[in-house]
């Protein structure tokens, strides 16, 4: 039943980091739903309260990384409150309209719309579109590296 359990939580894990590059799935909590199967299935015998517990607020912590990273992004590259919020706006909508593309050009295209409408210049929105698309792939490599901690976390507390 242990290796059943690993290996669910294993492909879980592996979904769970292409979600977090593709978008298409919810990475984050395929790696803690992962984490969740593997407890379940083995009756919490190496994993406990305080795992799940930090586990859970590390979730947190990512979604508002995914959501504010684009925006500190922009804010950097000297884009308004306007633009950051332009930036955040654009990338629901993205997703929403776009689907996985939307996570790179939504926050950018809503960073810019939110300029130009604002009269800001084209080149210095074009400047601040790309700040908000370093802050996009710096928040998934902050993703990625915090969902690896996660996954090594669990495998020494399993081991």
């Amino acid at each position: 039943m242990d290796m059943i359990a690993l290996i669910i939580a294993v492909v879980l894990f592996i979904a769970g980091i292409v979600g977090t590059v593709l978008p298409v799935l919810p990475g984050v909590i395929l790696i803690y739903a992962g984490m969740l199967v593997y407890g379940f299935m083995t009756g919490f015998a190496t994993l406990n309260a305080y795992f799940f517990i930090l586990q859970a607020l590390v979730v947190i912590l990512l979604f508002f990384v995914d959501y504010f990273a684009s925006a500190i992004g922009t804010k950097r590259f000297g884009g308004s409150k306007q633009a950051a919020w332009g930036a955040v706006i654009g990338t629901i909508l993205g997703l929403i309209v776009l689907g996985p593309l939307g996570i790179i050009l939504g926050p950018f295209l809503g960073a810019i719309a939110a300029e130009l409408i604002r009269g800001t210049e084209l080149k210095k929105t074009i400047q601040i579109g790309l700040g908000t698309l370093l802050g996009v792939l710096g928040g998934t490599a902050v993703k990625i590296g915090a969902e690896i901690i996660m996954i090594v976390y669990f495998f020494v507390r399993i081991y």
